[in-house]
């Protein structure tokens, strides 16, 4: 019996330890850019997008800062045998309020890819390489919303976004839940939901017997206060 509750302990860890945090989450839908301009393929030897998305930032309404000392973007990404979460250090964000309603208005923001972080220091100079993003190459991510519509099924302040997300070069549309809350000091942004790296051309394999799973879930965690 000793022996018995030793394995039961033993393989309920190796499962914890082996299961995919993707499997649970709403994945995004991964469609072609709504963006006319050109995207460079990963596999591409032709300079990278330098398209600097706040340039063409026209808002409708009023432009409200993202703070990023009290914002976040995460990401976890998983292995055969576990995980690792990390994240960006450098971002700069905006939205655009229109008429104090999420619908009508839009979020915008760019990523440094080179301020990435991990919780294992050879995994954070590995993911900077041609393996993954590459950041001398492509030293930004970007997304612009390019819709927002309410969920009415799943209640007030729930939301589906649409927009064009930008990594490695690689431009598509994409389609993820999220919630957003309009109010009086502050406009937020939380979300969290899967996307397949290899839709974005990162198809690095990692070992034969390690093998790296294709969806990473990413964390949004955007606040904007509001001048008063």
């Amino acid at each position: 019996m000793k022996y018995l509750g030793v394995f039961v302990l033993t393989a309920a860890a190796l499962a914890s330890a082996c299961a995919d945090p993707a499997a649970n989450k709403p994945k995004a839908t991964t469609t072609a850019p709504s963006s006319a301009s050109p995207a460079v393929p990963a596999s591409s030897t032709a300079a990278p997008s330098t398209t600097d998305v706040f340039a063409s930032f026209k808002p409708k309404g009023t432009a409200i800062d993202v703070d990023a000392a009290t914002s976040k973007i995460e990401f976890t990404g998983s292995k055969v045998t576990g995980k690792h979460d990390g994240g960006f250090k450098t971002f700069t964000g905006k939205i655009d309020l229109v008429g104090e309603k999420a619908e009508d208005s839009a979020v915008v923001f760019e990523i440094e890819m080179a301020s990435v972080f991990t919780d294992a220091d050879g995994l954070t100079k590995h993911l900077q390489n041609e393996d993954f993003f590459e950041v001398g190459k492509f030293p930004k991510a970007s997304f612009v919303s390019t819709k927002i519509v309410a969920d009415a099924a799943k209640g007030a302040g729930n939301y589906t976004v649409t927009g064009d997300m930008e990594i490695r070069g690689v431009k598509k549309s994409i389609t993820f839940p999220a919630k957003i809350t309009v109010a009086a000091d502050a406009v937020t942004v939380n979300s969290e939901f899967a996307i397949n790296r290899k839709d974005f051309g990162i198809a690095y394999a990692g070992k034969a017997d390690d093998l790296i799973r294709d969806d990473v879930v990413l964390r949004l965690d955007l606040k904007a206060p509001r001048k008063k």
